[in-house]
């Protein structure tokens, strides 16, 4: 979903995002000298090839989670509860499946996990909640969800600002979801993470976890990476300004000690357009992650924006090389 104002493997998916638009692959050192974002980061290349386009009368937008499907396509969530199955060379949807809560209604779909047996763990920040969805779309499952995460008036989690980011921890008995925004009453710079055990079949609720934003930023995206950290994306917009998108990495096991990777400021643009004002054409608003393989010592990553349907924004695929 937007941010609020000052708040505000694949092994072929390289390849894709390079046919898609039509940008040259970078060597090595090319790569290093003149892709890079930070040490720790550098940017491959972008694609805007699914900006305003439409599959089968569904629009592909508003995209908020991205996951490695176990066919070795990408999964691409979009808040309007809509699940896209992306090819993984060209990015072309090859289908799309509607998700519902029980009685029906749409989603506000934020955080996607493929689980091991193929079914879809999904978040939505309205309750918030966590469902398990069959490779078809049925309801098999809702997570329980402690009361004071639960939006106002139930608990203390603020509309649109709840459950936004959802992964599963390497050995696949942890999932962890992150709140986007501050609980009501909680410190402005905190917000709460969310596990869950698993248990036979289905997960019980586990530890719960603080992690300390930057001023002003919330948390659209964790993804858990091999040795069981995470990668945190902060995210904010300013109006007149643009948006702000840094990546962290945190460790949920001293204290989610958190290290910056890079701000994506930085990075090349590499000839990216903006629609509306951005301190580097490249930012917009950038909402999901997934991490499709390695590369030698570094993490192949890939981020999509959401574009909400709004003109001035773009739905833009960046392909990053990590360094943790």
């Amino acid at each position: 979903m937007t941010p609020r104002p000052l708040r505000t493997h694949l092994a072929l998916l390289t390849a894709g995002l390079a046919a898609a638009t039509c940008l040259t692959a970078a060597g090595p050192a090319q790569a290093s000298a003149s892709h890079a974002c930070s040490p720790s980061v550098s940017l491959d290349r972008f694609s805007d090839a699914l900006d305003k386009t439409t599959y089968e009368n569904t629009v592909v937008g508003n995209l908020s989670a991205l996951a490695v499907d176990r066919d070795g396509s990408l999964a691409a969530l979009s808040d309007r509860s809509a699940l896209f199955r992306l090819d993984a060379r060209t990015l072309r949807p090859r289908a799309v499946l509607p998700l519902s809560d029980e009685n029906g209604a749409a989603l506000d779909s934020e955080g996607l996990v493929v689980d091991r047996d193929g079914t879809y763990l999904v978040s939505s920040e309205t309750e918030p909640s966590v469902r398990r969805h069959s490779r078809t779309g049925a309801i098999l499952d809702r997570l329980p969800v402690p009361e004071e995460l639960r939006v106002a008036p139930a608990g203390r989690g603020r509309p649109n600002g709840t459950f936004e980011g959802l992964t599963l921890l390497p050995g696949g008995r942890t999932l962890v979801a992150s709140m986007e925004y501050p609980l009501a009453g909680d410190p402005a710079d905190t917000v709460r993470l969310q596990t869950w055990r698993r248990h036979g079949s289905g997960f019980r609720l586990g530890a719960q976890y603080t992690y300390r934003t930057d001023p002003g930023l919330g948390v659209p995206e964790i993804r858990a990476t091999p040795d069981g950290r995470l990668l945190v994306l902060e995210r904010g917009f300013t109006a007149g300004v643009g948006n702000t998108v840094r990546l962290y990495l945190a460790d949920p096991r001293h204290g989610m000690r958190k290290r910056l990777l890079t701000d994506l400021v930085t990075c090349p643009p590499l000839g990216a357009t903006a629609r509306q004002p951005q301190p580097n054409p490249l930012l917009d608003n950038i909402e999901a992650m997934t991490v499709t393989g390695r590369d030698g010592g570094r993490l192949k990553v890939v981020l999509a924006s959401d574009d909400n349907e709004n003109p001035a924004q773009t739905t833009r695929f960046y392909a990053l090389r990590v360094r943790l």
